[in-house]
């Protein structure tokens, strides 16, 4: 039998081909993704179709959606520490599933580093975003004792702090308080306990960390170096639970359970430290802790309604000889409404409180200070799941801003202090933003979006008035910034704009798929930073205030490039992570030489407008699967900063000339990861090795009556000593295979295993005896053992 086709013939059986094709229904499955065994949502599970190369990853709240043609899928659910699960499902209308996972019972599931932010890391568009599992993060040896979520994603490439005991850090050179830092979505404002030595976070109430260095999302805004976004577990709504800890400086508790099972459940967890007992029963008068607390209540309506209340307080109190105490900390409470309008377009409502408290009693000069600033935020996003290759996100965002740049207060009639309250500054920022996440092919996806903010500085009392609006004069004959006299003063309403300066963002990434085990990626970002934190000390102090943009302080802009090579091996056991980035920062701001930022009612006097630069490579190498498991970072980059003269009869700052910021960190290698020798034993290991942090030495000096007098170099010409340590812990648990009941494991620790005295700061002084200067090196942490026990049934 022979056949014949005609041109038409063909024609026709590809018109009918394509008419079938493009008839085809789709129809969506969505649903909510939760652990089985306590209801909790899990964010980042990976829902995939393996024959058609569909699929997407749940969002904050565990919510998915994903399209495809009508008729039979396989449909895999995965997520790190829980088994895989497989479901047939047959589609011929829009099917909403909410999938319970089980968690793995196998110990080596508990110590995998992941990033669940997309399918994979070689596919997703989005790069520079690092997430950090809490199994791991309990893993790594610490100092103390005590696991710390700050002081572990110190061991990402890229991102380093100011030494030990530092608050805050430092995100490919950026400043402290360049980074925004977000507990369930509300700002934190200080991150530290104890002026650095632990972070404020409670890894037993942490949900899920993720850290954007880079092509971070449109919905982010009012930060330009980094975003740290962390979630608070939601409680068990099955059953009653408690676990907890006991260490050598702080103990922990937390409990959860139903409010109405299945429907609503409720978080309480406290922290507190208890050092400062012992010191009293030697009869020490100085004192050094910390508590806080972490508060979440979670109610399902029904499948399309959820609300949640989210608090946490904190609290540091440091006195010395009770002649002089310092409390301070933060507090947040937030509302949020997630609603579900359809299959394909989820939204979520948050009504925001954070406050940021800095107070000080003075006894032996009789007054008491009081700083910090509040902040009232609203925001609504939503998530549009148009297509299974076009993700919409698009939202509104405002926020109103109270700074308190300090209250003098005197505790006696006869103190000799007078009352006084530095003027308060008022500030509203809004925000517009849309981002899509859209693939073009197999091979190539792209993420692109625009942020559209304003800032308004509102009236206030007292602003000062300056001749040519220049509260910074050059002193040309002895050449030097002086701060300017007001020519007068003015009080504007609260309601008055002062100042507006409206920003547009846009951020754009795309990811390129060389083959099934490797990309390129790209991304830009633009980005503003209405808010500045008046500090010249490299790390962070609670005593630091922060100032909005205004008249005489502009907001700072960054613009930052990255590109990056992605790879999978070894089946997955292996991934390597490249990126080169380069980023610029316009109105970074600077002080004058001898600047008193402390009590300063016209900060505008001391500070002159810069800019910033940083650049350079990081390396991520990592093993997921196996007995070993960890990775090597490695990060080579430069970070400077200058301030140019404004006029050619100026000097600027350093003469105009590029310097290292206080942060750079030339070279940058941890190696962090853990062995399992059985069920009942792991080992941890880190190993840090760091340039030195960049200091201003003197390099010589003159003699004036028989005293020495420094002269110094250019800022931060020199370095301290080379930074490394080398911390080992082990982690015993009695009894693996008990899964109800009490249950318990023993950390031991060792920090700084060799004993090495890295130097925080030197400084130099003259020898009484000898009349010679010398170098005095202060180094904070020698070695130091641990031992911790932890607990839940």
């Amino acid at each position: 039998m022979t056949y014949t086709y005609t041109k038409k013939s063909i024609f026709l059986a590809l018109w009918l081909c394509c008419s079938f094709a493009f008839a085809q229904e789709k129809y969506t499955l969505s649903g909510i993704v939760t652990d089985k065994n306590s209801n909790e949502s899990l964010i980042g599970v990976n829902i995939i179709v393996p024959l058609s190369n569909a699929g997407v990853s749940t969002n904050e709240y565990g919510f998915y959606s994903l399209t495809l043609p009508e008729g039979e899928h396989t449909i895999q659910i995965s997520y790190l520490g829980f088994y895989t699960v497989t479901k047939e499902v047959d589609l011929h209308a829009d099917v909403r599933l909410n999938i319970g996972l089980t968690e793995s019972s196998e110990q080596l599931d508990e110590v995998v580093v992941t990033e669940n932010s997309g399918l994979e890391t070689v596919s997703s568009p989005q790069m520079s975003v690092n997430e950090l599992s809490i199994s791991t993060i309990k893993k790594m040896p610490v100092v103390l004792g005590e696991t710390d979520i700050l002081k572990s994603i110190l061991l990402l490439p890229g991102v380093t702090n100011a030494g030990e005991a530092a608050s805050g850090f430092n995100v490919r050179g950026g400043a402290a308080d360049q980074n925004l830092i977000l507990l369930d979505e509300a700002t934190i404002y200080n991150s530290s306990h104890l002026y650095g030595f632990f972070s404020v976070f409670n890894p037993d109430a942490i949900k899920d960390i993720k850290l954007y260095k880079g092509g971070i999302p449109s919905r982010y805004g009012g930060r330009v170096s980094s975003v740290l976004d962390i979630f608070q577990k939601d409680g068990n709504s099955k059953d009653f639970h408690m676990n907890g800890g006991i260490g050598v400086l702080s103990s922990r508790l937390l409990a959860e359970g139903p409010i109405v099972r299945d429907k609503g459940s409720f978080l309480i967890a406290g922290r507190s430290s208890y050092a400062h007992l012992f010191l009293k029963l030697s009869d020490n008068p100085n004192a050094a802790y910390f508590y806080d607390l972490n508060t979440k209540i979670s109610y399902r309506f029904n499948d399309n309604n959820s609300i949640f209340i989210s608090g946490y307080f904190g609290r540091d109190v440091i006195s010395i000889r009770n002649s002089f105490k310092n409390t301070y900390g933060n507090s947040i409470l937030n509302f949020r409404w997630n609603h579900i309008f359809s299959d394909k377009l989820f939204s979520n409502l948050s009504l925001i409180y954070s406050d940021y408290y800095y107070g000080l009693n003075l006894d032996f000069v009789q007054f008491n200070w009081d700083s910090g600033i509040q902040n009232y935020n609203i925001k609504y996003d939503f998530k549009h799941y148009v297509s299974q290759g076009l993700k919409l996100y698009y939202g509104v965002n405002g926020a109103y801003y109270k700074f308190n740049p300090g209250e003098v207060k005197p505790t006696a009639e006869n103190s000799g202090a007078n009352y006084r309250k530095l003027d308060d500054k008022y500030a509203l920022e809004t925000a517009i933003y849309f981002d899509v996440e859209h693939s073009i092919s197999e091979r190539l996806s792209l993420q692109y979006g625009l942020r559209l903010s304003s800032f308004y500085r509102l009236g206030q009392t007292n602003m000062n008035l300056y001749e040519n609006d220049n509260p910074v004069i050059f002193n040309r004959d002895y050449g030097i910034y002086e701060k300017a006299i007001p020519t007068g003063t003015e009080t504007r309403s609260r309601k008055d704009f002062v100042k507006t300066f409206t920003n547009p963002e846009p951020r754009a990434s795309l990811s390129y798929k060389l083959n099934e085990n490797s990309s390129v990626k790209a991304s830009y970002n633009r980005m503003a930073q209405y808010l500045h934190l008046v500090s010249n000390t490299s790390s962070p102090t609670p005593l630091d205030v922060w100032a909005p943009s205004g008249k005489y302080i502009r907001p700072q802009l960054l613009d930052q490039y990255a590109m990056g090579y992605f790879r999978d091996f070894g089946n997955g056991t292996y991934t390597l992570e490249t990126e080169g980035f380069y980023k610029t920062i316009k109105n970074r701001i600077d002080y004058i030489d001898g600047a008193d930022l402390i009590a300063n009612n016209a900060i505008e006097q001391v500070i002159l407008n810069g800019e910033a630069r940083a650049y350079g490579l990081e390396f991520l190498l990592r093993k997921k699967q196996g007995r070993l498991q960890g990775w090597l970072s490695y990060t080579l980059s430069r970070s400077e900063q200058r301030t140019p003269p404004r006029t050619p009869e100026e000097t600027g700052i350093n003469n105009g000339q590029w310097y290292h910021t206080p942060y750079n960190k030339t070279h940058d290698v941890s190696l962090t990861g853990s062995y399992t020798f059985n069920p009942k034993l792991t080992l941890g290991l880190n190993v840090i090795v760091q340039s030195g942090q960049p200091v201003t030495y003197p390099d010589g000096y003159y003699e004036y009556q028989g005293v020495h007098f420094p002269n110094f170099s250019g800022r931060n010409d020199e370095n301290l000593p080379a930074y490394h340590r080398l911390d080992l812990s082990l982690t015993y648990t009695p009894k693996p295979e008990k899964t109800k009941g009490w249950q318990s494991e023993w950390v031991f620790g060792i920090y700084n295993l060799y004993n090495r005295r890295n130097a925080a700061s030197i400084t130099f002084r003259q020898d009484r005896e000898t009349a010679r200067n010398e170098a005095v090196r202060l180094s904070i942490f020698g070695i130091v053992p641990s031992i911790s026990y932890n607990f839940k049934f």
